[in-house]
């Protein structure tokens, strides 16, 4: 089975096993660590990858997001999760379920 590129409104993201999603207190931020090291996230990467249970479409994340800051124009939102995504992904954090 091989996993789709694409990412898609339909989409359901989750975090790449390897990665560990956590607030660490010494950063005082949201953190991905791996085996070699971590990644320090900032609010918004963090407020995305949160989401990304492997439940929730991409379509609900980015209005969930728009809820959450105050019915920001969801356009933009889902735009900015979009290009996010597709970053993570290159990078190897996220996995995307068709």
């Amino acid at each position: 089975m091989t996993e789709s590129t694409e990412i898609l409104p339909s989409s359901i993201i989750a975090l790449d096993s390897r990665y560990l999603f956590r607030w660490e207190e010494a950063q005082q931020a949201h953190v991905l660590l791996y085996p070699e090291g971590l990644v320090k996230l900032n609010d918004t990467a963090a407020a995305i990858l949160e989401l990304c249970d492997g439940k929730t479409s991409v379509e609900d994340l980015a209005s969930h997001l728009a809820a959450k800051f105050d019915g920001d124009d969801i356009e933009t939102i889902q735009t900015g999760v979009f290009k996010f995504l597709e970053v993570a992904h290159a990078k190897g954090w996220i996995r995307i379920n068709p």
